[in-house]
């Protein structure tokens, strides 16, 4: 089969790879009809290096069609129409019931200390691989894949892999009391998506943060205020702008959507840039000894966020020595809640969403469908941010 392959810093392609089989008595093979680019997939192409090896097969959010399920699956069929989440959990273990699937005991990678397995990312997370190719095998489909309608476009429901309940879980732990005010930083596809929930819900004011003017007016459109980073002379000035919205105390809450991609943070983005250049066991030691994200984005939401209001992180950090500004947390009595989204946990409040009304935009919500083959050129345009490129769907 063709298969999104990692093969160096920068560098995807799209192979040739041996097809997916049966292997467990809990397995599905899923024929492959969209698979989504995620932002959390820039990591590995830049900063996640050393965890990567040559010929891992990319992607976490993937949809398609039932071909083959193994003996103690009995909820799926061949012909089912699924998604498939980008966590792998079994649904029984304590963690699971608890509705922590990405903390899920049966496939913790615990000799790396991490939590539940992920399709297509890293050895950090089982070096399972992903969703960006024809067939995909699915491990634990006894619990994993959503049965969704047939019918809809694949765009209905592409988004219940990832970004859906990412966005969910990321404006339900920001807690905004009802007409209540939310700052998003980051409107890629998840901090886009959350300012929609959050709007959904009740929040009274939603404003977003961020520098590529087709986020900024894609926002505006969805009735979102959006600020400019540019248009602020530091990160005082920022603040102040916010606070001169939010009654002069600051949001009650702020969803950090962009995590290590951050735009400052030069120290660290010259950290990691020499990490590359190493040789891969070294930086392996160094990321997880000595790592540092780049925090510009999460120190803004600690300036920003009001005395007693609540951060919530869903873009991804994986520093092992980041510098928190201890004393200010615990002085203006920040609540900060993080983590992967459950997926499993909220699809059931998500779904009835994915109407023909379709309240949350999800059916234009892709800025670019591509083939699979031009994964490369994809990579690159997401990365750079060019062509208005917010989200991209890739069909085999």
């Amino acid at each position: 089969m063709r298969a999104v392959t990692w093969q160096g810093k920068r560098d995807v392609r799209v192979e040739t790879v041996p097809d997916p089989r049966i292997e467990q008595p809990t397995d599905a093979l899923i024929k492959v009809t969209s698979t989504g680019l995620c932002g959390s997939d820039l990591h590995l192409y830049e900063v996640l290096i050393p965890f990567m090896n040559p010929g891992d097969v990319l992607g976490h959010e993937p949809m398609g069609i039932v071909e083959e399920v193994g003996p103690e699956v009995p909820g799926l069929k061949p012909g089912d129409r699924v998604v498939v989440p980008f966590q792998i959990a079994c649904g029984h273990c304590w963690m699971c019931v608890q509705g922590l699937t990405t903390q899920c005991e049966t496939t913790q990678v615990r000799q790396e200390g991490m939590g539940a397995a992920l399709f297509g990312y890293s050895k950090l997370y089982g070096s399972v691989p992903g969703g960006q190719a024809e067939y995909l095998r699915v491990p634990q489909a006894q619990f994993g894949p959503i049965k969704v309608p047939e019918g809809p476009p694949d765009d209905r429901y592409l988004y219940l892999s990832d970004v859906l309940p990412t966005a969910w879980q990321a404006v339900q732990y920001a807690d905004v009391p009802p007409g209540g005010s939310l700052v998003v930083l980051g409107l890629g596809p998840i901090g886009d998506m959350a300012c929609r929930i959050a709007l959904h819900q009740g929040a009274g004011q939603v404003i977003g943060i961020d520098l590529v003017p087709e986020r900024l007016q894609r926002a505006r459109a969805r009735g979102v205020e959006a600020i400019d980073l540019r248009g602020h002379d530091g990160r005082d000035e920022l603040v102040d702008a916010v606070r001169a919205r939010t009654k002069g105390r600051g949001p009650d809450a702020v969803i950090d959507a962009v995590g290590t991609e951050a735009h400052g943070s030069p120290v660290a983005r010259a950290q990691q840039n020499v990490a590359g250049l190493m040789p891969k066991a070294w930086a392996a030691r160094l990321h997880q000894k000595a790592g540092a994200d780049r925090l510009a984005a999460l120190y803004l939401a600690i300036d920003l966020v009001r005395r007693g209001g609540t951060i919530s992180l869903s873009g991804v950090y994986g520093g092992a020595a980041d510098p928190l500004p201890m004393m200010t947390l615990f002085d203006k009595q920040i609540q900060l809640r993080m983590g992967q989204a459950n997926v499993r946990r909220w699809v059931d409040d998500i779904l009835p969403l994915l109407v023909d009304e379709d309240p949350l935009g999800v059916d234009d919500f892709a800025t670019h469908h591509l083939p699979l083959t031009d994964a490369p050129q994809a990579y690159e345009m997401f990365q750079q941010k060019t062509d208005g490129a917010v989200k991209v769907v890739m069909r085999p």
